[in-house]
């Protein structure tokens, strides 16, 4: 979540299942994608103040389990809002981008019309059908078993495996969508 609107993204998805405190947001962020990109105080802090100056989350305070009071955080109506429009229509990054598009995956259910989900999910695996490589030699991209160095080789095959398991999965959900309800 390296750019301010994936980390707006990812903190109104999680506040859109429940109100929660910073610590406990930063602890669902850091298990969605912390393993990837960490998400720090100086990211997280900011990113709630800007999302609380546009209205898109308030706070309030609680009780705290001690003594201390806390100060939870609510997504308003037009928060909501907000989140829908960015699911509805994501940004060309959160489809091509695999981590981008697993933030957008995450908080996909929220969409209330499957047809809308179904859009989403046909953009990325329209992307993934894409001709696209790592290693391009004369215009084209190389083939695995046309790259003589063995880790660029391993690359290719591993990326091959895991774009051939999204688009299955991609294919099979977008059936189940577009079933009538």
């Amino acid at each position: 979540m390296a750019s301010g609107g994936d980390l707006a993204l990812t903190i109104l998805g999680f506040l859109n299942e429940r109100p929660m405190h910073g610590y406990e947001l930063k602890a669902r962020l850091t298990g969605l994608s912390g393993h990837l990109r960490p998400v720090s105080d100086g990211a997280l802090y900011p990113a709630i103040s800007r999302l609380e100056t546009a209205g898109l989350v308030k706070r309030h305070e609680e009780a705290g389990a001690a003594a201390a009071r806390r100060q939870v955080l609510t997504i308003t109506p037009a928060g909501r809002e907000e989140l829908l429009g960015r699911l509805r229509e994501p940004a060309d990054l959160q489809i091509s981008d695999q981590s981008r598009f697993f933030a957008l995956l995450a908080f996909l259910s929220a969409l209330p019309d499957p047809a809308d989900q179904a859009r989403v999910l046909r953009r990325r695996l329209a992307f993934l059908e894409a001709p696209a490589g790592f290693f391009y030699e004369g215009g084209r991209p190389v083939r695995a078993r046309d790259e003589p160095d063995p880790y660029r080789r391993g690359m290719l095959v591993i990326a091959r495996a895991a774009s051939q398991a999204e688009r299955d999965w991609l294919r099979g959900r977008i059936a189940e969508l577009d079933l009538p309800r």
